[in-house]
């Protein structure tokens, strides 16, 4: 008889993905500057660890915030009893001006409307389980976080179906891209409910530009389908450039209270922006009454602790405060961001252009044995165990083209990301050798053959003719 699920049989979790091998990988031995100095250096993880001390100097200077406090009188028994799943009136209203100041106070955000949620993967899945049966597609560009096929499909039932995009324009969506990708699920006799983005990119740590969320929008206008923007990176961005949200879009063309606004759905954390996964903030913002009605009750299932959201509405109350926070976060992420990449060229290894995120999408193309993704995780594999390094092949991330590696830079201090580098240039000039010292022993070798076969050749030819002249 069978005893349990098929959830739990299945390995639709994803777990055995590249992606998450690294991880187990560098588990087993982690870098240490002092206790493990040979160990493996964790790039694949998508942290932002670069401005702690902005936040610890708050909490020093706001005791009562993180002392559960108000006015310097306790609140512990407040917030310890039961809170219900709509969460703190006064933390959503603080979340919603944050994402506001994120995007220029361009945009509003009504705090009825926000749906707090444990972090983003419980955001994400959320929304499909409102807006997709089993077995209904939602269409994803390529490459894309090798998580969401855990968190879209394992436990929803809902299906990937990829939207291919290409290194020849920078992996930006098409909108013949788009339409390949909807006739492949008709294809696959697959419903298609809509199309999810993050914005800015994870991998490839671009924002989309005006042409791809105007194109997002006409499509899913056309299609009468639904539109998930995922931008947890959203305050990463540094540069001269300013995040552009598909909220402006919608304002842009005039559709913030029209019906496909309601099919326009933002997911949100502070994992990435404020570096804190470990608090499980996350967020769903929608124009549907319904959705929204719908994702409270789900949140049930994964909520915001109360006094979480005390500490935090404190400090995002603090507007000198985020605006400073946000400033020097973006400038110190610009910094370590131009201390990878220099370190890459150093190496003779590039990576695409991007401005935004916790990572940089690596071109390790050249160094492949063959353009296939069997080379790929060859490669793959010689860096987690031989150079010592855990970053995640495109593979994993669906990328359609062998050869690309998404490498994190946040996670570190200045000293761990100059070893890394340090490591794999080593590993680059070692495999270079070898392919010239390979490449002049095979010329050494054809050119042995020829001389071989001009002196066969000679040979013959010579006593061929001695008899003639006899």
């Amino acid at each position: 008889m069978k005893q349990l699920s098929t959830k739990v049989t299945s390995n639709a979790h994803g777990q055995d993905s590249s992606y998450f091998l690294g991880w187990e990988e560098y588990e087993k031995n982690p870098y240490n500057e002092i206790k493990n100095p040979n160990g493996i250096i964790q790039m694949g993880l998508a942290e932002n660890q670069l401005c702690f001390d902005l936040i610890e100097t708050w909490l020093a200077k706001n005791p009562d915030a993180a002392g559960l406090k108000k006015d310097g009188q306790s609140i512990f028994k407040e917030l310890a009893l039961f809170q219900d799943y709509h969460g703190l009136p006064e933390f959503k209203k603080a979340l919603a001006e944050f994402m506001e100041e994120i995007r220029g106070n361009r945009v509003t955000f009504d705090p009825s409307k926000i749906v707090l949620a444990a972090g983003s993967t419980s955001a994400n899945e959320t929304l499909m389980f409102c807006l997709a049966e089993p077995g209904d597609a939602f269409l994803l560009p390529t490459p894309y976080y090798p998580g969401f096929d855990r968190d879209l499909k394992w436990r929803t039932g809902a299906e990937i179906v990829p939207i291919h995009c290409s290194s020849s324009n920078g992996f930006q969506i098409t909108e013949s891209a788009l339409q390949q990708a909807y006739q492949q699920a008709q294809k696959l006799d697959l419903k298609v409910k809509g199309v999810l983005v993050t914005n800015p990119s994870n991998p490839l740590g671009t924002m989309l530009t005006r042409r791809e969320l105007n194109l997002l929008v006409d499509f899913i206008s056309s299609k009468n389908i639904h539109l998930i923007s995922d931008e947890i990176y959203s305050g990463t961005v540094f540069g001269f450039e300013q995040f552009v949200s598909v909220m402006d879009v919608l304002k842009d063309k005039n559709l913030e209270n029209s019906e496909v606004s309601k099919r326009v759905h933002v997911v949100y954390s502070l994992s990435k922006d404020l570096g804190l996964p470990g608090f499980r903030v996350g967020a769903i913002y929608s124009n549907d009454e319904m959705v929204v009605s719908a994702a409270t009750k789900m949140s049930s299932f994964g909520l915001v602790s109360s006094q979480t959201q005390y500490l935090l509405s404190a400090l995002l109350s603090d507007k000198k405060f985020t605006s400073t926070y946000l400033n020097e976060n973006q400038k110190r992420l610009k910094i370590r961001q131009k201390q990878l990449v220099s370190g890459l060229e150093a190496a003779g290894v590039t990576c695409l252009k991007s401005n935004a995120g916790l990572f940089c999408w690596v071109d390790m193309r050249h160094l492949l044995d063959t353009n296939t993704f069997e080379a790929e995780l060859e490669l793959w594999k010689k860096i987690v165990y031989e150079v010592k390094l855990n970053i995640s092949p495109g593979s994993s991330c669906h990328c359609t083209e062998p050869g690309w590696f998404r490498v994190c830079f946040a996670n570190m201090s200045e000293d761990t990301l100059d070893l890394a580098m340090k490591r794999l240039k080593e590993y680059v000039e070692s495999t270079d050798s070898r392919r010239v010292i390979s490449k002049s022993s095979h010329e050494r070798i054809k050119s042995l053959r020829k001389r071989t076969v001009s002196n066969w050749v000679f040979r013959v030819s010579w006593t061929d003719r001695v008899p003639d002249e006899r």
